[in-house]
């Protein structure tokens, strides 16, 4: 990819932030790949390829602590397997299985998986006046169809294997972060009006993508119309290095030679259900980009009201 998406300037920072310092104390997580798709395809992604070996050999891996939320969070998104909304990007699959790490990692049937992430040009939903840094266009700009307040935020919940499947796009990046993908686990609540309401957060946490498949895919439209210095994983402020056991994605090409077509990403995580780790206000990677707002949400953040004119499906 050429040069204007790196970040060679930022100094690397350890920013994971524990929420509660020890195993006993914080969510615990596991990541790996296993077998999440039943049909082949092209391997890509080799950074986590040892951890999701041992993920597949039976291993349980754990991570000690959750990390920030970030500051883009937004209660009341709905219960649906596709996020989009008409987003314009690269097609992304992510398949997550969520197992108790407590428990010999058996699968957790009916925790809830809910995931958000910024679209192709680093804008988030309901926070769509917030400059994602470089150069890109208005997110008014893109002229789809998605509703501000709810695209690519959204539930499922795990079936009988622990299993959740999202429909999504690759995300894009802001400044200073790399690209990623924000993730909560929670158990013991209810779906209630298509969202998902109680229970206890589990894990918070973030996942991540190989800079080899995201810069090329950052040359590809809509992601190429933004420019600017693209922070690779190694620069990342709350990424560790830790491959797939820190969050990073497994990825599967749909078509090996046209990136374009889209990925399918597998990751597992691992949670104690007794344990509660939110991520709120823990540090690392909670700064927005400038010009982002602060304090509460939008007013007209995600609603009930909201969720009903949405398109919604378990």
């Amino acid at each position: 990819m050429t040069g204007n998406h790196r970040n060679s300037t930022i100094t690397r920072r350890r920013a994971l932030a524990v929420t509660g310092g020890t195993v006993a104390a914080g969510g615990l997580a596991v990541a790996g790949y296993q077998s999440a798709f039943a049909d082949t395809g092209t391997a890509t992604g080799t950074t986590g390829t040892s951890a999701a070996t041992a993920t597949s050999t039976g291993e349980c891996m754990t991570l000690m602590s959750s990390v920030t939320e970030g500051p883009y969070y937004l209660d009341g998104a709905l219960v649906r397997k596709d996020i989009t909304e008409g987003k314009s990007g690269v097609p992304l699959t992510l398949r997550l299985t969520v197992v108790d790490a407590t428990d010999g990692c058996t699968p957790v049937k009916g925790a809830a998986v809910e995931i958000w992430h910024c679209d192709a040009w680093g804008y988030y939903s309901g926070y769509t006046t917030a400059n994602p840094g470089g150069s890109a266009p208005a997110e008014s700009e893109e002229g789809d169809s998605a509703n501000d307040n709810t695209y690519l935020r959204g539930y499922q919940i795990a079936n009988a294997n622990g299993v959740v499947k999202f429909e999504t796009i690759f995300p894009g990046w802001y400044t200073p972060r790399t690209c990623h993908i924000h993730v909560k686990v929670h158990t013991g609540g209810e779906k209630e009006d298509g969202t998902y309401e109680g229970g206890t957060v589990n894990y918070t946490g973030q996942l991540f993508f190989a800079d080899d498949i995201a810069e090329e895919i950052f040359t590809l439209d809509p992601y190429s119309r933004h420019t600017g210095s693209y922070t690779t994983l190694d620069n990342d402020m709350v990424y560790d290095g830790g491959g797939a056991s820190s969050g990073l994605l497994t990825l599967k090409a749909v078509h090996k030679k046209d990136p374009s077509k889209g990925y399918k990403g597998s990751l597992t995580l691992g949670i104690d259900p007794d344990a509660e780790s939110t991520g709120a206000g823990s540090g690392g990677g909670g700064t927005p980009p400038s010009g982002a707002p602060t304090g509460e949400p939008p007013s007209d953040a995600p609603s009930e009201s909201a969720s009903s004119s949405a398109s919604a499906s378990s």
